[in-house]
């Protein structure tokens, strides 16, 4: 039974909350499994109900005026007990009851029962449920299993882990055979990906064609949900562009091409489709800013962005067998620079990050640039030999411009550190984390003694 690294915050808000807890994420990406063995691990007595397959329950939780009124209602559905102060209410696919704003207030108030939702964004603008009212909806995104819960397939220990991030933080090379293995086994999850059900079935039977076929299923109940819930017109954009999306980043210039679509389309006529898929989860924007200065917020142009799928896994799948086989080889003839492009950018939207590139005719192109610390941090993903080659990594260094302290390369070498650029091994991604800047604690002055002058 792999475990999920969300699964800490789910125990935190059993331990120190009491508003309602909802997990979304893109379809397939565990949400349902993870709840559920939180819930059992902790022996909480708890009751599902999963809109999809029992749609009548949308009308009960929106006819319940009283919270008897509902206990009654969905004790039509389950033959489990309503313990008061005990049970959680698990309500599954919620996107399916879109007035469940107008009901958690209510429902938290009243403190009969916890409450845990989960649902997909696919087709719902779920934003409108995050923006519930404060202090009654606490909510975490999920996304494929990142690299390191990929690694327990691999028995990987504390004591190795600890190993690594020790060479990660000092800047210190790591054992070559070490390095060697960490590699290969990079290389396989390129292959596998982190979605959960591939994952499952690559532990079981270590089969890639089985894993080809899991990855196959998602990707046309994916195109299934685009049909579901959008109108006719939309449905042939949201399938066009999620199917360019692998030939998109596999470009020189891997930023969309909007003309890709149809000759002399412009973003503007088709942004809501975009955004759809954003907000879906299923592909994963990296955003143009005019300047890698903080905060790059205030830099970032919405129409500029490259497209990424959301997990790698279904992206090698999707290039064919071929790949897949030079990448257990771990063939230095193909340049994966889209498949590790690709991954880079599932790791750090998982770790917290948004995502941003930079562009200029003069200086050139940085892969990613994030907010690190409180400082800007360029990253560059090379897949080749040439991985000490970056002239607009260099360019953006040497300007007295851009106060970028140091940068990162992440290729298949080892740890190296030559001024300020550190160069790592592209596996240590995964200690590459979204930190908070704390803030310090504010006095409040107290005013008594003034008195304004007449």
């Amino acid at each position: 039974m792999l475990n999920r690294k969300i699964e800490k915050t789910i125990i935190d808000w059993m331990n120190h909350s009491d508003k309602a807890l909802l997990i979304d994420g893109a379809r397939q990406v565990g949400k349902t499994y993870v709840i559920r063995k939180v819930l059992e691990s902790r022996n909480c007595n708890y009751i599902e109900f999963n809109l999809i397959e029992t749609p009548q329950i949308i009308s009960v939780l929106s006819e319940s005026k009283t919270i008897d009124d509902l206990m009654a209602n969905l004790s039509l559905f389950t033959d489990q007990s309503f313990i008061k102060g005990e049970t959680y209410l698990f309500f599954d696919e919620i996107q399916e009851f879109k007035e469940l704003t107008t009901k958690i207030k209510f429902w938290v108030d009243d403190g009969t029962f916890r409450y845990i939702f989960s649902g997909s964004l696919l087709g719902v603008a779920l934003k409108n449920i995050k923006s519930a009212p404060v202090g009654y909806l606490r909510t975490a995104t999920m996304y494929p299993m990142d690299f390191e819960e990929f690694l327990q397939l691999y028995h990987f220990t504390n004591e190795l882990r600890d190993s690594l991030y020790h060479s990660f933080t000092q800047c210190q090379s790591v054992n070559e055979a070490v390095h060697e293995r960490m590699m290969t086994i990079f290389n396989m999850y390129l292959n596998v990906g982190g979605m959960p059900a591939a994952v499952e079935r690559f532990g079981q039977t270590k089969n890639l064609e089985e894993v080809i076929s899991e990855h196959e299923d998602i990707v046309l109940q994916y195109k299934k949900d685009f049909t579901r819930y959008e109108s006719e017109e939309k449905k042939p954009f949201l399938t066009q562009i999620y199917d360019l999306i692998p030939s998109e980043i596999n470009q020189c210039n891997k930023r969309f091409n909007f003309a890709d679509l149809k000759k002399g389309f412009r973003y503007e006529r088709s942004e809501e489709d975009f955004v759809w898929l954003n907000h879906a989860g299923v592909s994963l924007p990296v955003y143009n800013v005019t300047s890698p200065e903080f905060p790059l917020l205030l830099n970032e142009k919405h129409s500029l962005f490259k497209l990424f799928l959301s997990d790698v896994g279904l992206l090698t799948s999707i290039y064919g067998r071929a790949i897949k086989k030079q990448l257990i080889v771990g063939s230095k003839e193909i340049n994966f620079g889209a498949i590790y492009e690709n991954v880079v950018a599932q790791e750090l939207m998982a770790h917290g990050f948004r995502l941003h590139y930079f562009n200029s005719k003069k200086q050139g192109e940085l892969d990613f640039v994030i907010e690190h610390n409180g400082c800007v941090l360029p990253i560059e993903v090379k897949s080749g030999k040439d991985y000490q080659r970056h002239s607009a990594l260099s360019n953006i260094l040497a300007s007295s411009n851009y106060q970028i302290e140091k940068a990162l390369v992440l290729s298949n070498y080892n740890v190296e550190v030559i001024d300020r650029v550190v160069y790592y091994p592209i596996y240590m991604i995964m200690f590459i984390q979204a930190d908070d800047v704390e803030l310090p604690l504010v006095e409040l002055d107290d005013l008594s003694q003034y008195h304004a002058e007449r």
